[in-house]
């Protein structure tokens, strides 16, 4: 049964990431990469580490045109395979790679252990948003799913995570990026550009990251950055935080 969310009380805004710190994601975008591999590896050596990582690169390519998400992965995959055999890769291996798409598009939604009690008890004493990038409708499918909207009645679905996202999501919510909390598995895109602003963040990684996110210049013993290992410690740990931005304001 749905609860309503009580009034929250602080004027700390708590963010949350949605794949891979609410929900499995990342488990099903591997499989699907470890599949295209074998597909592909029909017909070129795929041991080769140059080859192997062609598909990453095209991803990266093409982040600027079709952004996050399965969607992208899939035609990403495409255009990988088309340009690595060559040509030769068979209508019936394409449509292979494209069913993979189709998959992944259809993965189930999984909350982790001690996700929902995490944010519910985060939501009674502070304004949440969720903040996710990827394709629209995607997403949208996840969070639906995933069953949280009674708990995170505002969700941001952006096209890219970075300081310029951030600031427009906190000037709408009209909370100064020192009053922010972001928690996320990511620290390219929920602590980097938040910690940049003057923000603070929570990480808790998560058993796998695709290559790209693990790019970043964070300072992992940085002050506003904090480290924990399971939902379960979300509550105190914002709590610790919003008491240290209480302090510092009536210092």
């Amino acid at each position: 049964m749905n609860t309503p969310t009580p009034q929250a009380r602080s004027s700390v805004l708590v963010g949350f990431d949605a794949d891979d710190t609410l929900w499995k994601s990342e488990d099903y975008y591997r499989a699907a990469e470890k599949t295209f591999q074998s597909i592909v590896g029909e017909y070129i050596d795929m041991t080769n580490p140059q080859t192997a990582g062609h598909l990453l690169a095209v991803e990266r390519r093409n982040l600027g045109i079709y952004g996050y998400g399965a969607k992208g992965m899939t035609l990403s995959m495409l255009e990988a395979a088309i340009e690595m055999t060559a040509g030769r890769i068979s209508t019936a291996d394409i449509s292979r790679i494209l069913q993979l798409g189709h998959d992944t598009l259809r993965h189930p939604v999984d909350l982790l252990d001690g996700v929902r009690e995490a944010v519910a008890a985060i939501a009674t004493e502070h304004p949440v948003v969720l903040i996710t990038k990827g394709d629209l409708f995607h997403q949208e499918s996840k969070i639906k799913r995933a069953g949280l909207q009674d708990i995170l009645p505002r969700i941001e679905i952006v096209s890219e995570k970075d300081p310029a996202t951030y600031a427009r999501v906190l000037a709408e919510f009209a909370v100064p990026m020192e009053r922010f909390v972001m928690i996320g598995n990511s620290l390219r895109s929920d602590a980097e550009p938040v910690l940049a602003l003057g923000g603070w963040a929570v990480h808790m990684p998560y058993a796998m990251t695709w290559a790209h996110e693990q790019e970043h210049g964070v300072d992992a013993d940085h002050p506003r950055l904090r480290h924990v290992s399971c939902a379960a410690q979300w509550p105190q740990t914002v709590a610790s935080i919003s008491a240290l931005i209480e302090e510092g304001a009536h210092a």
